[in-house]
């Protein structure tokens, strides 16, 4: 395999792609076709779960309060307040 997948990176340009690199996009494929954390990592060889999920997998979707929040901070926009999730500003008291 690691004969294969260098040839392959060499005749593509692709020299950064790394067995890791091969492994992780392997995961996420995986992950994002609604396969167990369980079943992926069976399929890389770890014994726990939580290795494959801490080293392999994405950490998933973005909050979309996260989103709004640092928006809202971007001086860029035009606004310098940052606002709460259901949009309001903050006024800095009580909150």
């Amino acid at each position: 395999m690691s004969r294969w997948l260098f040839q392959i990176r060499e005749a593509n340009g692709m020299e950064w792609v790394t067995t890791h690199t091969w492994r992780k996009t392997t995961a996420n494929v995986l992950d994002g076709s609604g396969i167990t954390a369980r079943m992926i990592a069976d399929q890389l060889g770890h014994s726990r779960v939580s290795m494959t999920q801490d080293v392999y997998l994405g950490r998933g979707a973005v909050d979309p309060r996260v989103v709004q929040a640092l928006e809202a901070a971007d001086p860029s926009r035009g606004s310098h307040s940052v606002g709460h999730s259901d949009g309001s500003a903050a006024s800095g008291e009580g909150s």
